[in-house]
């Protein structure tokens, strides 16, 4: 197996031939993407990538053996939506057959019809056990000393595997084991120092070791067992070399970073599908997210949150005209009016479906947008953040996908959970009159109302009026791909490398 070497931080920021925190001039190798300073395209604030429908998540793959060169995240199987469910049939329990009648049989008189069998229950699936967890650690994923901490880390990763790495743990364990086993936890464990050097030997199992488990946990996304079994075992026999790619794939991903750090701002790590509001230093709140699937990743980019649109239209990108909406309409004539779809072309005015040519690509010349309302796919709200990808922040009429552990099924767009909550931390002392509505009835609002609350928010939200809630002073807004990382106080975190962009030290 090929060993990686020790790379000082600095000089591993000279081999990357990157500045730390330089301003992005290129897309090579996913770069953030800059701030925006041209103009945005036509009818950006409309444009989102989410999915209509979302799509299913793909299939779980197997899990990984101990050898396996990147992590990669499993789908869930039982929580898509039941529109996305295939019409199979459920395999029928057998029912034992009884030996002697039933008195209803014995008294049938003679010739009588025979009555239909009674209908045998379905048996319910198992739910699946959720092994991720929403970290809450109260340090942002993002400060402005992460890069210098993770490059850090890489040349502390760097030492482990050229050391040969770290032993494979056999199998599950949890409290109360004993035997080799356990002695190969602690030793393993020790390695990246969730367990300290004196409890690294021992085969019985202790509060010590549970309390390392849980640290291992923690750092890993996972549900915070003591018990070391299924994720929780896939994640310790990672190799130690790919470890140290993750960490020094995503500082060379940071070191490119332009972002203006302050008071209070907005993070979007990518492989964790979480979101931190970051306020004096510290995450005020974090938030599940459903980020782009391999096939429709979710940029790095770096923007501004200008205002808050309440009741948002929904205009569809020509890709998904091209390759879901024209295949749907062909099948289903009456598809764009059940989802509350117009066709508007270019000076606004609504056409007819049943004069466009479904048999072509002749939809692709109009614009298709959506009506605000539950079923809209960006859900009642979105937060505005123009920027070159053209994608948002914002909710979702499918709500029930934030309970997967995996959450990379969205079109690039990020969808956010709780997301009421976000526009109003972003609308800090924002008074309620600043209001501006674009269609609908006039605002109700008066001054006295103050300042915006998530209540007031679904109050108007609830109103049907449809209107942008702009901000006196924009919050910056990143999205970043940090598949491994240090925070301040040294602590590594990891996370899958779903989109396999993991390069450095290959």
């Amino acid at each position: 197996m090929r060993r990686a070497q020790k790379t000082p931080a600095l000089v591993l920021a000279v081999m990357l031939g990157v500045t730390p925190f330089a301003a992005v001039t290129s897309r090579a190798q996913s770069p953030l993407s800059p701030e925006p300073t041209a103009a945005q395209p036509p009818a950006a604030s409309d444009i989102d990538s989410s999915p209509l429908p979302p799509p299913a998540a793909p299939a779980s793959p197997a899990p990984a053996a101990p050898k396996v060169e990147a992590p990669k995240a499993e789908a869930p199987k039982a929580e898509i939506p039941k529109s996305e469910i295939p019409k199979s049939e459920v395999p029928k329990s057998e029912v034992p057959k009884s030996e002697a009648p039933t008195p209803a049989a014995q008294a049938k008189p003679p010739g009588a019809a025979p009555q239909p069998a009674a209908a045998k229950p379905k048996p319910r699936p198992k739910p699946v056990p959720r092994e991720m967890a929403l970290s809450d650690d109260p340090t942002p994923v993002l400060q402005p000393e992460t890069f210098f901490t993770t490059a850090k880390a890489s040349e502390r990763y760097a030492a482990i595997a050229d050391a040969g790495g770290w032993p494979v743990v056999p199998g599950d364990l949890k409290p109360g084991a004993r035997g080799p086993a356990v002695e190969i936890l602690r030793r393993r464990l020790a390695v990246e120092g969730d367990l300290g050097g004196a409890e690294a030997n021992g085969t019985r199992w202790t509060p010590a070791l549970t309390a390392a488990v849980k640290r291992f946990q923690f750092r890993n996304g996972l549900r915070q067992t003591g018990v070391v079994a299924g994720m929780t075992l896939r994640a310790m026999n990672i190799p130690a070399n790919v470890r140290f790619k993750q960490l020094a794939s995503s500082a060379q991903r940071l070191a490119g970073l332009n972002f203006p750090f302050g008071d209070r701002y907005v993070v979007v790590n990518l492989p964790s599908t979480a979101v931190d509001a970051v306020e004096n230093g510290r995450v005020f709140h974090r938030y599940a997210a459903i980020v782009g699937g391999p096939e429709h990743q979710s940029p790095q980019l770096s923007a501004k949150i200008i205002a808050i649109n309440l009741n948002p239209t929904w205009t569809v990108p020509v890709s998904i005209i091209k390759n879901e909406i024209i295949p749907k309409m062909r099948k289903q004539p009456n598809y764009l009016a059940r989802d509350h779809i117009r066709i508007l072309n270019y000076q606004g005015k609504e056409i007819d479906p049943r004069s466009i040519d479904w048999n072509s690509d002749k939809a692709t010349n109009y614009i298709l947008r959506q009506d605000p309302g539950k079923g809209n796919a960006l859900g009642l709200i979105r937060l505005q953040m123009p920027n070159p990808d053209a994608v948002y922040m914002h909710d979702t009429p499918t709500r029930n996908l934030f309970a997967n552990d995996y959450r990379f099924l969205s079109h690039g767009c990020v969808r956010v959970q709780g997301v009421y909550d976000l526009a109003a931390w972003v609308l800090q002392g924002v008074p309620a009159t600043a209001a501006i509505a674009t269609a609908g009835p006039a605002p109700s609002i008066s001054p006295d109302l103050g300042v915006w609350t998530a209540q007031l928010i679904q109050q108007r939200i609830a109103s049907g009026v449809r209107e942008d809630i702009k901000l006196p002073q924009p919050v910056p807004v990143v999205w970043v791909y940090m598949t491994g990382w240090a925070s301040a106080d040294g602590m590594v975190h990891f996370r899958d490398d779903v989109y396999n962009i993991d390069t450095v030290g290959g």
